[in-house]
């Protein structure tokens, strides 16, 4: 079992590439074999099956960060470990990632939903339900979780109107 629980200078971050759609599966393997694993996350918002739900995806699909020790860690399991493709190497050295950058995006509030919206500002969308069924309009903002605003020409003068986001959808 590689016990990564001593943090030593020498200990740097490198990154481990993963086989499609399995980086989940990977950082939880290898967390449970006690390596020390960082995955960014974030959560964003997808139409499934005409509804809008908020589904947690990779911020780097197919990879992940691993920290590791040149001399103390058990490098061996990681390539065999389900999920893992490989460690990202240059020749036949392994990557190492600047501490730095990995502080930077913990420190980021990945997890939070924000700017990562299904729409973005000024995509063109059709209403599908209410009073302005089948109407195109132009995708604003979000307003909370559950409402947008959309700009929609009505009467020939453009109109910011709120509307339920899951009666949105894309061009």
């Amino acid at each position: 079992m590689a016990e990564e629980t001593i943090e030593t200078s020498t200990a740097h971050w490198y990154v481990i590439q993963c086989k499609g759609s399995e980086s989940f599966r990977a950082a939880e393997h290898l967390a449970n074999q006690g390596y020390k694993v960082f995955h960014p996350v974030l959560d964003v918002k997808r139409k499934r099956q005409g509804k809008l739900t908020t589904v947690t995806e990779p911020l780097f699909p197919y990879y992940l960060f691993i920290r590791l020790d040149q001399v103390v860690s058990n490098w061996r399991p990681i390539r065999s470990t389900r999920g893992v493709l490989r460690l990202l190497t240059f020749g036949n050295t392994p990557i190492s990632v600047p501490d730095a950058l990995v502080d930077t995006l913990r420190a980021q509030p990945h997890r939070q939903e924000g700017s990562h919206s299904y729409f973005t500002a000024g995509e063109k969308v059709t209403i599908t339900d209410g009073p302005f069924k089948d109407l195109e309009a132009i995708f604003t903002r979000c307003k909370g979780e559950e409402r947008a605003i959309v700009l929609l020409n009505v009467l020939q003068r453009p109109q910011h109107v709120e509307l339920p986001v899951e009666s949105l959808e894309k061009r």
